[in-house]
């Protein structure tokens, strides 16, 4: 049974991931342009719908997370099985955010499991139960393992065991772009270039090789030396950089996912003070 405070935890991950989808422009990402799958062939009103679906899995991630009370290979197995009936649920509501359910349940669980932590601890805190081998895993390597072992990318895996690290530096890169006084959708869009630079996507290993996949963080960093969104320059520079990418049908679907993750532990309150 889920309490109140996974429920809250849940909708702050589905308000993060709705956050992400509505980025414009989104770099070969589908965004609210995506009206009747025009740009992406992926329906912009479609990937929200299915985003809300992942609510209940989400909160179920975060009771069971609160219920095991530490990150055991028990609460791995609990979180495994949870995602993939979210998995299912989603795939019923049209598809999509299979690697933004990976980033956002083990970051809810973490939050769970300490409600103190923020920032980098929750990335910590989910580094330790994605050490654990999920035993009830389906044998068959998925799309993204078979990627990365060909390339020798640390993949979706790779990325939660090493403690998020681009999750992290969305964070720093979020704190940064305000900081510089970007707004707030600028400062999303910043983060997300951050992680596209440098993130090895297995989506777009798949879809473009390593070729494809340098082409496409050379064209974030562009923009991020050029001054980030927040300049003309960059603003510039993203807008060729996004018609590049539906020209070329590429998508840094791995970077949204990461993104979503991020702006889920950006939002987390703090916590309450101790009296006195």
């Amino acid at each position: 049974m889920t309490s109140r405070e996974d429920e809250t935890l849940a909708r702050a991950a589905v308000a993060a991931l709705t956050g992400q989808l509505a980025l414009v422009p989104q770099p070969g990402l589908p965004d609210p342009r995506d009206l009747d799958a025009r740009v992406t062939r992926r329906d912009h009103r479609q990937l929200r719908w299915a985003a809300k679906s992942l609510e209940p899995g989400l909160a179920a991630m975060a009771a069971a997370a609160r219920r095991t009370g530490g990150a055991t290979p028990r609460l791995r197995a609990e979180l495994g099985a949870i995602g993939r009936c979210a998995e299912h649920t989603v795939g019923r509501a049209g598809g999509g955010h299979r690697g933004a359910l990976w980033a956002l349940g083990l970051l809810v669980s973490a939050a769970a499991l300490d409600p103190r932590a923020r920032g980098a601890e929750v990335t910590h805190i989910a580094k330790r139960i994605a050490a654990h081998t999920d035993r009830g895993a389906p044998r068959r390597p998925s799309r993204g393992s078979t990627v990365s072992a060909r390339y020798g990318a640390a993949g979706a895996r790779g990325e939660a065991r090493a403690g998020f690290p681009h999750v992290r530096r969305a964070l720093t890169a979020l704190d940064g772009a305000r900081s510089a006084g970007a707004s707030e959708a600028e400062a999303r869009l910043d983060a997300l270039l951050t992680v596209m630079s440098t993130l090895q996507d297995t989506e777009l290993l798949h879809s473009a090789g390593p070729v494809g996949l340098r082409h496409v963080q050379a064209g974030a960093r562009a923009v991020l030396e050029a001054g980030g969104t927040a300049t003309r320059a960059g603003r510039t520079a993203l807008t060729a950089l996004d018609a590049d990418l539906h020209a070329r049908a590429w998508s840094p679907r791995g970077s949204a996912g990461l993104l979503a993750g991020a702006l889920f532990v950006d939002t987390l309150p703090l916590p309450p003070r101790s009296p006195g």
